[in-house]
C-alpha cells in the first residue's frame, strides 16, 4: 500500500522559513519523481514543485522560484521542501504526491493517484 506522510508544517511569520518532509512507503521510492501540491483556503489545488527520481532535475512554479527548494533522500525514502521568505499567500495545506514516471511530466492534478494527507502551513504575523 502506497503511503505518503507529510510533516513540518506550522505557523510562521512572514519572511520566515519552514522545512516540510514527506516519508514514503509501499513503493520503490527511487523509481519515481515526486511533487508538492498545495491548496489554499477557498482556492483550488496548485502544483508547487517537482523533483526527478535521482534529484538531478528540479522544477518550480513561478511564484516559488528562488524561495523554495525541493530535495530528496532516497536512502531515507523522504522528500523535502525548504520554504524561505514565506508570504501570507503561501498559507495552504501542502501535499506530497507521487508522479507517474521517473521524471516530472505535466499532467492535470486530478490524474495523480497517490497523495499524502497534507500538512498545514500558516504564514501570519
Amino acid at each position: 500500500e502506497v503511503q505518503l506522510v507529510e510533516s513540518g508544517g506550522g505557523l510562521v511569520q512572514p519572511g520566515g522559513s519552514l522545512r516540510l518532509s514527506c516519508v514514503a512507503s509501499g513503493f520503490p521510492f527511487d523509481d519515481y519523481a515526486m511533487s508538492w501540491v498545495r491548496q489554499a483556503p477557498g482556492k483550488g489545488r496548485e502544483w508547487v514543485s517537482a523533483i526527478s527520481w535521482n534529484g538531478d532535475s528540479t522544477y518550480y512554479a513561478e511564484p516559488m522560484k528562488g524561495r523554495f527548494t525541493i530535495s530528496r533522500d532516497n536512502a531515507k525514502n523522504t522528500l523535502y521542501l525548504q520554504m524561505n521568505s514565506l508570504k501570507s499567500e503561501d498559507t495552504a495545506v501542502y501535499h506530497c504526491v507521487r508522479e507517474n514516471y521517473n521524471d516530472y511530466l505535466y499532467v492535470p492534478l486530478e490524474d495523480y493517484d497517490y497523495w499524502g494527507q497534507g500538512t498545514q502551513v500558516t504564514v501570519s504575523s
